[in-house]
């Protein structure tokens, strides 16, 4: 039985007027049961924001993501950075991280090892 995935999101402070800085936990597996659904909780977070809105998906719960989720990340990148923002990508298992880089998304989407490196990278 594969572990439902779920997205956390919470706002971080910024000192910048106008960036919107969120951190998205993702945890879990994300696959065919559940990809479709839980995409839509970021592609309405991205509408809710559409200028300046800066992701930091934090991956350290997230157990499996299948080829559907990647190319939902990549569509997300592409919104996010078309508004003026960024995603950047923290705290990655070694096995998510190996599809990332397979896939070439780490040469897309900066990887960060901890939260207060993605949120420096972001905000600076």
């Amino acid at each position: 039985m594969a572990t439902p995935a779920t997205i956390t999101i919470e706002d971080v402070q910024t000192n910048t007027p106008g960036m919107v800085v969120k951190i998205c936990k993702f945890s879990g597996q994300l696959d065919e049961s559940n990809v479709d659904e839980k995409a839509q909780q970021i592609y309405g977070l991205i509408e809710q924001n559409p200028a300046n809105l800066n992701l930091i998906f934090d991956f350290e719960e997230l157990e499996y993501m299948n080829s559907k989720s990647i190319g939902y990340l990549t569509d997300w990148y592409g919104k996010v950075f078309e508004s003026g923002g960024k995603i950047v990508i923290a705290k990655t298992r070694p096995n998510i991280l190996d599809i990332l880089q397979v896939v070439g998304l780490t040469q897309l989407i900066k990887t960060y090892p901890t939260i207060d490196e993605a949120k420096f990278a972001i905000t600076h």
